[in-house]
C-alpha cells in the first residue's frame, strides 16, 4: 500500500473502530485510536503476514501486548482479509467469537494478550525460535506505555539484548495516558530512550500518528545491527476525535449517541485533530 493510501486507510480504520466500539457497547477507544496508525503501517506496508501465508513457515509474527486495543487489531485484520468486516458488528455479543481482548481463536491473532507486560516476553521466545530455525522472520511487539511499569517487560528486554535478537522489533504506543491518569504521575518513565539504551536496545523515536514516520522507522529497524530495536511512538490518545484527544476518561468509555455523531463527522472528512 502506498503512503497516500495508508493515510486514507488510517481514517477508514478510525471510523470503523468508532462504529465497532459504539455498537458493541464497550471497548478501549482512546488507545485504539492512538495505536491505529502503527497497526495500519505494520499490516499494510511492512510485515509479511497475510491470510494466505498464515500457516507458512518463515512469515513474520505479531503480538499486540496492549491487548485492550483489540478493536483496533480486529478492524485491521478484517481490512486485511482475515475475516469478513461484517463480523465486527457482532463484537460484544454472546457467541461472537470476537472477545474484548485478542484470542488465538480469532483468525490472524497469534497470541492471547491482555494481561499487560507479557507480550515482549512472548516476542523474545518467538524471535529465539525463528533464529534457531533460521527462517529470517521478524517478530513485532506493540506495547502500551502504561504496561512498561511491569517488571516482566524489563526482564524480557534484558534477555533480548543478551541474545542479540536483531529481528525483534518493539513499538511503544507512547500516548502518556493510562486508565488511572498520566503515566508520568502513575509511574514515571522518562527519559524512556535512555532506559532502553541502558538495556542494550537500539532506540528510535518518532511521531506515532504519522504513517510516513512509522514506515521510515520500521525500515531502519529492519537493518541488522546485532541488537533488538524499540520504536518509541509518540501518539495522541483518542487521536482524530477532538473531544477524546488527551483525555484519560476515554481510555475505556463508549460514546453517547450525540458524541458518536460528532466523532463520525470528524472522522468522515472533517478536519483532523492529531
Amino acid at each position: 500500500m502506498e503512503l497516500c493510501e495508508l493515510k486514507q486507510e488510517s481514517r477508514r480504520l478510525r471510523r470503523q473502530i468508532l462504529d465497532t466500539v459504539y455498537h458493541a457497547g464497550g471497548g478501549h477507544i482512546g488507545g485504539d485510536l492512538s495505536v491505529c496508525d502503527i497497526l495500519n503501517v505494520l499490516y499494510n506496508r511492512q510485515m509479511d503476514i497475510t491470510p494466505q501465508n498464515w500457516n507458512t513457515p518463515g512469515r513474520d509474527h505479531f503480538i499486540l501486548s496492549k491487548g485492550h486495543a483489540a478493536e483496533a487489531l480486529y478492524c485491521t485484520l478484517a481490512g486485511k482479509g482475515f475475516f469478513p468486516p461484517e463480523r465486527l458488528e457482532s463484537m460484544g455479543c454472546f457467541g461472537t467469537g470476537l472477545p474484548g481482548h485478542p484470542n488465538r481463536k480469532v483468525p490472524g491473532v497469534e497470541a492471547n494478550t491482555g494481561s499487560l507486560g507479557h507480550g515482549l516476553s512472548l516476542g523474545v521466545g518467538m524471535a529465539l525460535a525463528e533464529r534457531m530455525n533460521q527462517t529470517g522472520s521478524f517478530v513485532y511487539v506493540v506495547m502500551g506505555d502504561g504496561e512498561l511499569a511491569e517488571g516482566s517487560v524489563w526482564e524480557a528486554a534484558m534477555a533480548a539484548s543478551h541474545h542479540h535478537l536483531e529481528r525483534l522489533i518493539a513499538l511503544v504506543d507512547r500516548n502518556r495516558l493510562q486508565i488511572s491518569g498520566p503515566t508520568e504521575q502513575v509511574m514515571a518513565q522518562d527519559p524512556q530512550q535512555k532506559r532502553w539504551e541502558a538495556f542494550g536496545w537500539r532506540v528510535l523515536e518518532i511521531c506515532g500518528n504519522d504513517v510516513e514516520a512509522i514506515d521510515q522507522a520500521l525500515t531502519v529497524a529492519k537493518t541488522p545491527m546485532g541488537a533488538p530495536t524499540v520504536i518509541l511512538c509518540n501518539t495522541v490518545k483518542g487521536c482524530g476525535v477532538s473531544f477524546m484527544e488527551n483525555r484519560p476518561e476515554w481510555h475505556h468509555r463508549v460514546p453517547s449517541a450525540s458524541e458518536y455523531e460528532q466523532a463520525a463527522r470528524e472522522l468522515s472528512g472533517g478536519e483532523e485533530h492529531a
